[in-house]
C-alpha cells in the first residue's frame, strides 16, 4: 500500500543532473520516495527476486506496489498487492550492501496474496488501535473503519512477529465494534513511550516533547491523557496542546502555555513535514490543536504550502495567552 507524495527531482549546484542512458540519475522517484529513480529500479529488483523466492506471483505495477500478477481485470481494492513506500523509505537509510537482507526481512513477514491475517486467541491482551494514513489504504477497505480527523483511519491491529497486520474486515475478528475499541483502547495504555524534549534552536524557550518506542507509537494518540499523565506528567493542560503524529513510530506533543506556542508550531510543522515525507508508516502531516477529547486541524496545504489556521478553540486560545502576555496577536 502506497503513499503517493510527489518530490521535485534533486539538481547539482550547476544546474546539471547526472544522467546515464537517458535516466535522471538524480530525480526522485514520484512514489517511492525518498528513493532516487535508480535506487528505486533496484528496490524493484530485489523486492520482484524477493517475492519470487518465497513463491508468490507478483509483478510491480509501476505506480508503487507489487500485484498478484495475471489480475489485471480484477475490480480496484480486491487485487492483493503489496506496497513498496515503507520499504523505500526503510532502504534509503541503509548502506546499499544491506538492502538485500532488508527487503528479504520485510517479505519474510509478507502473507500470501489474498490470504487475511491470522486473528489471535488472545483479542483481549493482543489487539490494538492503529492510526493509518487513508491514502495508503485500499479504497475498498477504508469505509470498513472510522475516521479519527480527516485523512486518518483508525484501524484494529495486531502483532505478527515483527510486523503488524491490520484487520478492515472487522466480522473477522468475531467481536462488536464496542469491544474492539474498548481491548484495543486499553492495550494502547499499557504501551509506554521513550521522550526526548527538543529546544527551538531561536532560543525562545519553544519545548516540543518527541515520543517514540514502538509501532503504535502516533497511535498513542487516541489515548493523549494518558500520554499527558504518564509520560509528561502533566493532566488536563489548561490551554490544550498541540500535537503532530507524522509517522507510525513517531508523537509531538507541545503543551500550551505561553507565547512560545507560536515557535513550537513552526517546530512542530518542520519535523511533522519531515518524518511523515520520509519515514516508514506516514500517518499525517498536519498538526492539531487539542483540547479534552476535541481535536482541530490548524495546519492548511490548501495552497501548496503550511499555513497556520488559527480559528475557532485555538484563535480564542491565542488571543487568551495575548492578553495575558501582549503582543503575541501581530505575531500570529
Amino acid at each position: 500500500m502506497s503513499a503517493r507524495k510527489d518530490r521535485d527531482g534533486g539538481r547539482s549546484d550547476r544546474g546539471c543532473s547526472r544522467r546515464h542512458n537517458g535516466l535522471d540519475m538524480d530525480q526522485r522517484h514520484p512514489v517511492l520516495t525518498p528513493l532516487t529513480m535508480p535506487q528505486a529500479e533496484r528496490l524493484v529488483r530485489l523486492a520482484e527476486a524477493a517475492v519470487a523466492e518465497r513463491g508468490f506471483s507478483m509483478r510491480y505495477d509501476g505506480a508503487g506496489a507489487l500485484v498478484a500478477a495475471g489480475d489485471d481485470d480484477s475490480p480496484v481494492g480486491d487485487t492483493p498487492s503489496a506496497g513498496l513506500a515503507n520499504l523505500a523509505r526503510t532502504v534509503s537509510g541503509l548502506p546499499r550492501q544491506q538492502w538485500r537482507s532488508a527487503v528479504a526481512a520485510h517479505f519474510d513477514q509478507m502473507l500470501p496474496p489474498g490470504e487475511r491475517p491470522m486473528v489471535p486467541e488472545d483479542l483481549e491482551n493482543e489487539l490494538h488501535l492503529r492510526l493509518v494514513c487513508a491514502a495508503t489504504i485500499d479504497r475498498g477497505w477504508t469505509d470498513r473503519v472510522p475516521e479519527f480527523v480527516p485523512g486518518v483511519l483508525i484501524a484494529p491491529a495486531t502483532c505478527t512477529g515483527r510486523a503488524v497486520a491490520m484487520h478492515f474486515d472487522l466480522d473477522s475478528l468475531g467481536v462488536p465494534w464496542e469491544e474492539i475499541t474498548r481491548m484495543g483502547l486499553a492495550n494502547l495504555r499499557r504501551l509506554e513511550d521513550n521522550v526526548e524534549l527538543v529546544q527551538d534552536p531561536g532560543g525562545d524557550g519553544a519545548e516540543v516533547a518527541m515520543l517514540t518506542g514502538g509501532m503504535f507509537t502516533a497511535s498513542r494518540a487516541l489515548v493523549l491523557d494518558t500520554v499527558l499523565r504518564e509520560s509528561l506528567r502533566i493532566e488536563n493542560p489548561p490551554y490544550g496542546c498541540l500535537v503532530a503524529m507524522p509517522a507510525r513510530d513517531m508523537l509531538l506533543i507541545h503543551v500550551v502555555r505561553d507565547q512560545t506556542v507560536v515557535s513550537a508550531f513552526g517546530m512542530l510543522l518542520r519535523l511533522a513535514n519531515c518524518f511523515f515525507a520520509d519515514s516508514p508508516g506516514p500517518v499525517s502531516p498536519h498538526v492539531y490543536y487539542v483540547t479534552g477529547n476535541e481535536w482541530q486541524q490548524v495546519t492548511d496545504y490548501s495552497t501548496g504550502t503550511a499555513q497556520l489556521q488559527a480559528r475557532g478553540r485555538f484563535s480564542e486560545t491565542l488571543r487568551r495567552l495575548d492578553s495575558e502576555a501582549g503582543g503575541l496577536s501581530h505575531v500570529v
